[in-house]
């Protein structure tokens, strides 16, 4: 990963790095923190039950494993020489079947105990089932380290996720999901619309859509 640069004014500005092996603990924990406290995983990993943070952090690891396995794009933001947020974004043309992932199910079921492992499956599935045609980009992981958050950083992510899916015309656009209401007015503000809900027990997980249009330049990532 590169080091965060310094303006004319000593001031340090966030520098977008691609992700690799080494930054994965770095990331497990932002994703983490993310992640913990979002209405979706409370349901996925039963948050009332004993050893909710052990399966969340299981699950965080198993699929950032998956996606560095299957190559995926994963790009971070750095400051003060500090990973502070990072995406993975996972290419329309993988058509990502979780329940074809044998040694990643087996490893689920091993740290979080079937039961979660099957709900996050049917979660999976009906993302999938609501997903555009042609098939867009996913964003499955995304986070901003708690102590940066409302500074724009998860702006700029999001910004910089929406050119690399530009620069892909294989992709009709990009799509995540949030269970948390608080993030929706962002996201529309951002150009997502709704594809749908998901029903989570009492929860609702909201599935958003953007059209990426043709980028103008190529980001630059260091």
């Amino acid at each position: 990963m590169a080091h965060a640069s310094t303006d004319k004014n000593n001031k340090t500005e966030p520098v977008i790095v691609r992700l690799d092996g080494t930054a994965i603990s770095e990331a497990k924990s932002i994703l983490f923190q993310a992640y913990r406290h979002e209405p979706t995983f409370h349901y996925l990993f039963d948050h009332r039950r004993p050893g909710y943070d052990q399966r969340v952090r299981a699950t965080i690891r198993e699929l950032i494993n998956l996606y560095f396995d299957l190559k995926q794009e994963a790009i971070g933001i750095m400051l003060d020489e500090t990973l502070i947020a990072v995406a993975f974004i996972g290419d329309p043309d993988l058509r990502l079947n979780l329940t074809e992932q044998l040694s990643w199910r087996l490893r689920m079921v091993l740290t979080t105990g079937f039961s979660s492992t099957r709900r996050y499956l049917d979660y999976h599935e009906q993302i999938k089932a609501l997903l555009p045609q042609p098939l867009a980009h996913q964003l499955p992981l995304m986070g901003v380290h708690p102590k940066y958050q409302d500074r724009g950083i998860g702006r700029l992510l999001l910004e910089t996720v929406e050119r690399l899916c530009a620069e892909n015309p294989r992709g009709s656009g990009l799509v995540l999901d949030t269970g948390n209401s608080r993030y929706l007015q962002f996201y529309e503000s951002m150009g997502f619309r709704s594809l749908g809900r998901i029903q989570l027990g009492e929860y609702e997980d909201y599935v958003l859509f953007r059209e990426v249009g043709p980028v103008k330049s190529k980001v630059n990532i260091a």
